[in-house]
This record gives structure tokens, sequence and C-alpha cells, in this order.
């Protein structure tokens, strides 16, 4: 029955794992791949990518769980003609945008994904990029390493300590409260710019609430942390930009739909703003791209969540979910049909 934790009395429950074998070996530890086997009969699928190879998957199982990764076409309805006893989707990634469409939810079927595992291991990245910001570490090792003398190459804009910092944060996520405790942590002042974040729950995370224009004035670093949905596309564009302080960082290890490229590259370009940056509106980034050559940019090619404990807990959560399923309990990490709209 569509939609139901209940597969027909005496038969054991089957799960379609629609993830490539190297990401598998990450995702899931043996105890994790253990589990997961003693609560459905998996179907591996290698070629995780390949639509036809989906199609035969979900015809020939007939899962009632189907586990989904990066790359795995999106379940629309004739995919999902192929599997009439599935009731759950878990994605093993974060955004479910590009892997579900409307039709999944409108015939009932559970959709859960494990974005949250990922909140730490990028909020770790932010705030290594906040600090390689303030003490421009990335500037004296371009220098170095693109031969600059000695002398030329010690030469950098002011540096600051963390310690009393005035950080600015676009958006109170998951990994936007995760960062904030790792900053505030460290003692930095944090100042936040989320119109759902209410007076209380900002009391709790230890921060001041404000409208974007003045956190983007009294930041010494700012960090987004915001959704991609349709009214942040572009939140920061050249104006916002220019009311960064001089010798401001930006941090954005969220989404590109946040910041206007161009806007940004202007900026940095005259060497007035440094940032650090982990994704881009085209990835991968060109090699001729001239945010590469820039000696006050940062830059890691995507990768802010992708280490061994992040991975894990990816696996550990997909696991987690289709347990709760199958028991007939409420899921943790349930999304709807607004998921299709709204990236984090």
């Amino acid at each position: 029955m569509t939609g139901s934790a209940d597969p027909a009395a005496g038969a054991r429950p089957r799960a379609v794992v629609a993830v490539p074998p190297a990401l598998r070996r990450q995702f899931f530890t043996a105890a994790a791949w253990d589990r997961l086997r003693a609560l459905a009969e998996p179907t591996l699928l290698d070629a995780h990518s390949d639509r036809t190879e989906l199609a035969r998957a979900l015809r020939t199982a007939r899962p009632h769980v189907l586990v989904t990764s990066w790359g795995t076409p999106a379940l629309d309805a004739e995919l999902l003609s192929e599997a009439p006893e599935l009731g759950l989707l878990a994605h093993t990634g974060g955004a479910v945008s590009p892997y579900v469409g409307p039709e999944v939810f409108a015939r009932g079927v559970k959709v859960t994904q494990a974005g949250g595992a990922m909140a730490r291991p990028v909020a770790e990245v932010a705030l290594t990029f906040t600090l390689n910001l303030l003490h421009r570490v990335h500037r004296f090792d371009h220098a170095l390493r693109s031969g600059v003398a000695w002398e030329a190459a010690s030469r950098a804009p002011e540096r600051h300590e963390i310690l009393g910092c005035p950080i600015g944060v676009v958006g109170a996520s998951r990994t936007g409260r995760a960062y904030i405790a790792l900053v505030r942590a460290l003692g930095a002042e944090v100042t936040v710019h989320d119109p759902y974040l209410d007076a209380a729950d900002a009391e709790r995370l230890g921060v001041r609430r404000a409208p974007l224009d003045e956190v983007l004035r009294t930041s010494r670093v700012l960090a987004l942390h915001a959704p991609a949905v349709p009214e942040t596309r572009h939140l920061l564009g050249a104006r916002e930009l220019a009311l960064l302080p001089d010798g401001a960082g930006l941090v954005n290890t969220a989404r590109s739909w946040l910041l206007d490229e161009a806007a940004l590259l202007a900026e940095v370009g005259t060497g007035r703003l440094d940032a650090a940056l982990d994704v881009y509106d085209a990835e991968p980034l060109p090699v001729d791209h001239p945010l590469r050559a820039l000696p006050n940019v940062l830059l890691t090619p995507h990768q802010a969540a992708a280490t061994v404990e992040g991975r894990h807990a990816l696996g550990a959560s997909t696991v987690a979910e289709i347990a709760r399923y199958l028991a007939g309990r409420p899921l943790r990490h349930a999304v709807g049909p607004e998921a299709l709209v709204r990236v984090e």
C-alpha cells in the first residue's frame, strides 16, 4: 500500500539503494550497513544516475524504500509507476528538489533527507574561512606561493582576532546556528539577519537581530547561511556589498544563489573586500575564472560537508529514518512539497 510502513504480512521490506559504490563506502559504516540489511532486503544500484537502470531496479525489486544520492534521476510519475509499493524516499543529502517530483508528494510517498548531518562540518569550514579572512592567511599563502619577495609577502591589510569581532550572519539555518555556536565560543559578537528569527530564539542563541543593511554595515566578517528560495535570489548584490566596511570578509558555504557573483567579483577585484567561497554559479569552477587569480579570495571546490565524520552521519541519519518509517514512527527529517523550491 502506498505510503504504508507495513509490507504484506510476513513479507520482508525491500529497499533500492541508488548510491554509487564509492559513496556507499563513505556513507555507511559496517554497523550502519548491517542495520540497514537487518531492516530491509537491499538491492544495490551502482549505476545510480542511469534512469533506465533505476526504472529496472524499481520494477524488479518492488521496493518499499528508495535511498537516493547526488545524481539520482528525479522520481517522476513514470518512475513512480514502476514502484507501486514505494512508501519512503530517503535522500542521503540535503536538498531533495533535484530528485523528487511533485508526483511523489501527491501520491503520499514520504520524503526525508539527511541535511542536518551536514551542519557541523559546513559550520567548521565557515569558521575556518572566518579565521583565515581575519588573519589574511590566504593572502600570505598566495604571495609566498607565487614567488613574491619575503618583505612584500609580509604586507597585508590589518589583521584581527575573533575575540570581540563583529560577525554578521545571514540566515539562522541549521548550519547558521552551528556556525553561531562555534564563533561565539571563541568570543565573537554576532548579529543576525533572518526574518524568521524571533526575539526569544535570538536570546537563546546569544545573538542580536538586525535588518540586513545594518548587519552589512557593522560586520568585519559576514557569513551566509540562508536557504535558496525565490526571495533570497541575489540577496547580496552590488548595493549590499558596497555597504560592507573596507577590509571586511565574506564567507559563503551556503549557495551561490544568495550572491550576485559578478557584483562580488567587482568588489574583490579592487581588493576592498576579501572573500572565502565554497560554492559558485558554475560548478566545476572554470580554470580561467577570474576568481582563481585573486590573492584576496580563498576558494574550495564545494567540499565543505565532505568530512569522514560528516559522511558517516549522513548514512546513519538515513538508516535511522528508514527504521522509524518501517516501525510506523514519525520521521525526524521529513520534508513536504515546500522542499521543491527551498534549498538549504
